[in-house]
């Protein structure tokens, strides 16, 4: 269910210490976002802010691209605000697919499919 999680660190170098643990820096470490997880796929990144923010990112696996569509609309009339319509993302990958919304707490809210249109 859950596609990948986002956590800001304050701290890029000190965040290494997940690694012992079994996952895999996906990506350089001059990246602006540091990826974990296996070559492709990173369900784990973190990214450098002066302050950490309150809220998460959280993405939610969808089985198809009217999924994600149907995410944000529902999402957008339960009160969530625009965050990211629906479309493709191919800075992060070819078939990414996503919709993002922040939730009445700042929560980034993402839904996303990888499957081709």
């Amino acid at each position: 269910m859950i596609d990948h999680v986002v956590f800001w660190v304050t701290d890029m170098a000190r965040s290494k210490a997940l690694l012992p643990l079994g996952t895999k820096r996906i990506t350089a470490d001059d990246h602006a976002l540091a990826g974990n997880g296996v070559p492709g796929k990173g369900d784990f990144w973190i990214g450098p802010r002066a302050e950490v923010p309150i809220g998460t990112h959280v993405a939610f696996a969808a089985a198809d691209r009217a999924t994600v569509d149907a995410f944000y609309e529902a999402a957008i009339a339960a009160g969530g605000r625009d965050n990211g319509k629906p479309g493709l993302r191919p800075q992060y990958q070819a078939n990414y697919y996503g919709a993002f919304v922040l939730d009445p707490d700042g929560h980034n809210i993402e839904a996303v499919c990888y499957a081709a249109a």
